[in-house]
């Protein structure tokens, strides 16, 4: 039998199917792919308030320096899915609080789909608050540390 992967791939890249399990006498082939999750339809809102953005930044920058501070940021979830603190059960956390972190350091996993996701620290600075149990569900836009940068 004479098999052409490629076209195989193609074609369940281009379909519906998210999940694709194929074994023969000597192949065993496993494809899988996320599916976007579709946002509900907008709703009317009211007209935006105009807001200036001046020296001190915009109306939530300051929000959220009045709030923890002049250099504490909130590093909220991408997406929705469940967090994890570390890359496995086993496994120490990637960050504690008052941990130390570089940009680009991962923070934490968040799973989506079956897929594990790192999300990476766009700041250097020091973890001032976990704000997230491991293993509990987060919402896009949540907010999960608090981290103090000198920036």
């Amino acid at each position: 039998m004479n098999i052409d992967l490629k076209e195989i791939i193609t074609v369940f890249s281009d379909s519906n199917v998210s999940e694709l399990k194929l074994e023969l006498e000597n192949l065993k082939l496993y494809l899988a792919k996320s599916m976007q999750v579709s946002s509900p339809p907008l709703q009317a809102s009211p007209a935006p308030v105009e807001q200036e953005v001046g020296e001190q930044g915009s109306a939530i920058e300051v929000q959220q320096r009045e709030k923890y501070g002049p250099n504490v940021h909130e590093v909220c979830s991408p997406m929705v899915g469940t967090f994890y603190r570390a890359p496995s059960p086993d496994s120490e956390p990637f960050v504690t609080e008052g941990s130390m972190v570089e940009k680009g350091q991962t923070l934490c996993i968040i799973e989506a789909m079956k897929l594990m996701n790192e999300l990476e620290s766009e700041y250097n600075g020091r973890i001032v608050k976990i704000l997230v149990e491991n293993g509990q569900p987060v919402e896009f836009g949540q907010p999960l540390f608090l981290i103090e940068s000198g920036e």
